[in-house]
């Protein structure tokens, strides 16, 4: 298990270099004159020349990456080219925001999916339809359509819960759980669509497998067999399309974040995306690339767990 871990560690850096090194030569390649951008368009040509040099935007973009990566190894990221915050402040504090809403929607989608797609799977007949039916409307609604939508019924029109704002954990877990309630159930619907769909199929098909049946002829009842074995079997596809699920709510945690004013990553990406903060958006880029890796080696170890054939491969 060692090995394995050790080898997705490093195709994992891997990866984590590719992403960086293609971020960075695209947004300086289509960051334009950035000196003039943090100084303005009445600053002259010697102030944008100088700050261009302080930047040390004049040498090869090459060795700009390389004195950048240097950095990043040892945890130093550089500052923000508009308010002088360290890059690492900036993101950690938004990180913890934006974590507690993609795992918190993660979580919700995997109990709720779990649930439908065995019963789906089992019961079949209206339950399946009904699942059928839940899976095509969180396909086909945008993430952004429902928030608004979970906003206007439950903040305005009924006042269950705040329609904007976040309250830290540590201030109030009440008042926390309150400002994330909407934007994790606005988050997870289409998560638990997908996943629903796949437990429903996976466990469909082990229940159809041959040692089902030698296990109902040995005197093991339904509900063991499903809950013991067959969930195992059908784990691993599932927690698959999970992963997939949280690396594509990150992506939608851009778009609720927005909608509901919590300052998470996603705000704080248009914010530096907008104004061409480049540290901060190489910040981020990084940062979500390391979680998405961390997110994918946990996948793959509990699905190494289930499944010693994982390990093999």
């Amino acid at each position: 298990m060692l090995r394995f871990v050790l080898r997705r560690l490093a195709s994992g850096a891997g990866l984590v270099l590719v992403i960086t090194t293609i971020a960075y030569a695209l947004l300086y390649a289509g960051g334009g004159d950035i000196a003039r951008r943090i100084l303005g368009q009445n600053a002259s040509q010697e102030q944008v020349a100088q700050k261009a040099a302080n930047l040390g935007l004049d040498r090869p973009l090459w060795e700009q990456y390389t004195d950048w990566l240097g950095q990043a190894v040892t945890g130093e990221f550089g500052r923000s080219w508009f308010n002088g915050q360290l890059v690492t402040t900036s993101v950690t504090g938004r990180l913890a925001v934006t974590l507690s809403l993609v795992l918190g929607a993660t979580l919700v989608a995997a109990a709720i999916a779990v649930v439908l797609g065995v019963l789906a799977a089992v019961r079949r007949g209206w339950i399946d339809r009904f699942v059928q039916f839940v899976s095509v409307l969180g396909f086909a609604v945008p993430g952004f359509l429902l928030a608004l939508g979970l906003v206007l019924l439950f903040a305005i029109n009924l006042g269950l819960f705040r329609a904007t704002g976040y309250t830290p954990i540590t201030t109030s877990f009440t008042g926390w759980l309150a400002s994330v309630t909407l934007p994790i159930a606005a988050l997870s619907i289409s998560a638990i669509a997908a996943v629903a769909q796949q437990v429903r199929g996976s466990v469909i098909d082990a229940l159809h497998r041959d040692y089902v049946r030698t296990l109902r002829s040995r005197g093991l009842g339904f509900r063991r067999v499903v809950f013991k074995h067959v969930l195992r079997n059908a784990g691993g596809p599932a927690l698959a399309v999970l992963a997939v699920q949280f690396i594509g709510l990150l992506g939608g945690a851009v778009i609720v974040e927005q909608v509901f004013a919590i300052p998470g990553l996603g705000q704080l990406a248009v914010q530096a995306t907008t104004s061409g903060d480049i540290p901060i958006v190489m910040g981020l880029v990084l940062a979500t690339a390391v979680v998405v890796v961390v997110v994918n080696l946990v996948i793959d170890v509990l699905q190494a767990a289930l499944n010693p054939k994982v390990r093999l491969s």
